[in-house]
């Protein structure tokens, strides 16, 4: 154990977008992926939404590992198979079907029900560990719960879809650098963000330039003081978008 001091390298994105079904989370997730590699060669997607992936395929050749199963050992495993690849983004697409899995796992087993969590937290932990230690940018989606409500359109009251709560395990969101909450107008807005390029922009539409900015946070390095980025041209980008 050494005290030493802070220093800041280049990192790995670990960003989460959630929101309710057909918000945009996947189309955004392609983007922002093509913007921080301008290559769509080094994209993986990690598909478990009944190959919604591929409905994007014409912005570009970026490739996709459809999951046989849900299993957080299966999305482990897909990871690995990515990097191996040469990916330098992975888009995890969804993470809420990995807790669905491990939920049902849990409600069918004997015993004491609160004892079981001890078969199903480990496992739960090695998959967000896995994410965590993984040498790609990571882009995780969760489905979130939905509900209606009324809003006033043209002077008309009519039923709005919004999502609520993530469909993953509590708290989850700590394990991300930045989580983006997509709207049902596909505009999307930072409920944590430590990058600060989201600051002050009450909602956005995701474009590859929101990539770029990304991109550029990460290769900050304390040697390289140009690779700072400059915070109002990023900004701006967000904005712009």
């Amino acid at each position: 154990m050494q005290l030493r001091q802070s220093q800041r390298r280049e990192a790995k994105m670990r960003l989460a977008l959630q929101g309710a079904s057909g918000s945009g989370k996947t189309y955004s997730s392609l983007l922002i992926a093509y913007g921080m590699t301008g290559d769509w060669s080094k994209v993986a997607v990690i598909d478990s939404e009944n190959g919604s992936a591929d409905l994007y395929a014409h912005l570009g050749d970026y490739r996709v590992l459809t999951l046989e199963n849900y299993a957080p050992e299966t999305y482990v495993e897909a990871i690995g198979i990515c990097e191996q690849a040469g990916a330098e983004v992975i888009i995890i697409d969804s993470i809420s079907h990995c807790w669905d899995y491990l939920l049902d796992f849990h409600a069918n087993l004997q015993g004491n029900s609160f004892a079981n969590w001890a078969k199903v937290t480990p496992r739960q932990n090695a998959f967000i560990q896995r994410i965590l230690s993984s040498s790609c940018h990571v882009i995780c989606t969760m489905r979130s719960k939905q509900d209606y409500v009324l809003s006033d359109k043209n002077g008309k009251m009519v039923p709005e879809k919004v999502g609520l709560k993530a469909v993953q395990r509590d708290n989850v969101d700590y394990e991300f650098t930045a989580v983006l909450d997509m709207a049902m107008n596909h505009k999307a807005v930072a409920s944590k963000d430590r990058t600060g390029l989201f600051t002050g922009h009450p909602e956005f539409i995701i474009s590859p330039r929101v990539g770029q900015a990304i991109l550029q946070w990460c290769n900050q390095t304390i040697n390289n003081p140009q690779s700072y980025p400059n915070h109002e041209r990023t900004n701006s980008a967000v904005a712009a978008c």
